[in-house]
């Protein structure tokens, strides 16, 4: 499905698409550009990298998803949800990055250190799948992961060049409520 966004050519909506969320002039680039001079030495990108195969199409989180209903069968039930959630909130990003189009950053200050499935930038699913899975798992776990989870593979997008500051920002958003209505649709199911 990645490499079907790369190959269609862009929707005649996409350039008034762009043109509303397009990077303001310069500055999300001088950020990944200060991001990078700061943070981009060769453990910090190393982990970054790693971070970016964990979250892949959410892989690394569906896959903690299925390990916990397969280790707490007394609620396989609330850990298959939750994976679902993580898997809606990928499939909605995709879904938003489809008709937003904005492309991913190329500027000589921006050194793009991993390769992407898709040039489309717009929200990050790797934000949304992660900020997902540390809300959903992090309730059935009872412990807040989203702190320590969260921040980290956004700026892992920012380190690597794939990614602006909005871009992971709304990722974030979007995984936090896709999140909350994964939530919602689990508690109405209960009290049914």
């Amino acid at each position: 499905m990645a490499e079907l966004l790369d190959r269609t050519g862009p929707s005649p909506a996409a350039p008034a698409a762009e043109a509303a969320i397009a990077p303001p002039a310069g500055a999300e680039v001088r950020a990944l550009e200060a991001v990078q001079q700061a943070l981009a030495t060769p453990p910090v990108v190393r982990t970054a990298r790693a971070m970016s195969l964990f979250g892949e199409h959410a892989a690394g989180w569906l896959a903690l998803g299925l390990l916990g209903a397969a280790v707490d069968r007394g609620r396989r039930r609330d850990w298959l949800t939750a994976a679902a959630g993580v898997a809606a909130a990928h499939g909605a990003s995709i879904a938003v990055k489809r008709v937003v189009r904005r492309r991913r950053p190329d500027h000589p200050a921006v050194q793009v250190l991993v390769g992407t499935p898709s040039r489309l930038s717009f929200p990050s699913a790797h934000a949304t799948s992660t900020t997902a899975a540390a809300v959903l798992y992090g309730r059935l776990l009872g412990t807040r992961l989203t702190a320590a989870v969260v921040p980290p593979m956004a700026l892992s997008r920012m380190v690597l060049g794939v990614h602006y500051p909005s871009d992971v920002a709304a990722g974030t958003a979007l995984g936090a409520a896709v999140a909350l209505l994964t939530g919602r649709v689990t508690r109405r199911e209960v009290d049914r």
